[in-house]
């Protein structure tokens, strides 16, 4: 869990594409694990749960002068669940912050390396 982090979720109780040998070399930018993830309504509620809670309280962060806010998603490998969330989130948010995404355990695609904004 990053130190740094102001608020953190779980996301280890949503259907995991590990689990499925065809779904386990991509991660959650890359469409098969797009498509599964987004079939499952939990995974929507999740997004929206979180995304609701953030918008909910953002408005506080900034009264509060603060220069940015660090959200953490977090799942057991890092690579599917958390990085489909964080996307999704960015998502959701980039036209009312500036939105930066890190994925600590998930590797930028070779073909992303030097356009990647993401890091």
């Amino acid at each position: 869990m990053p130190l740094d982090a102001d608020l953190v979720f779980d996301v280890r109780t949503l259907p995991n594409p590990y689990y499925d040998y065809q779904l386990r070399p991509f991660t959650g930018r890359d469409k098969p694990i797009i498509d599964f993830l987004s079939a499952q309504p939990m995974v929507g509620e999740m997004v929206d749960d979180i995304g609701a809670f953030v918008d909910k309280w953002l408005p506080r962060f900034r009264d509060d002068y603060r220069s940015y806010l660090t959200v953490a998603i977090g799942c057991t490998g890092g690579q599917h669940r958390s990085v489909f969330i964080a996307e999704a989130l960015a998502a959701r948010f980039a036209n009312d912050a500036n939105v930066i995404v890190r994925h600590r355990d998930a590797p930028i695609p070779v073909d992303e390396i030097a356009t990647h904004k993401r890091t």
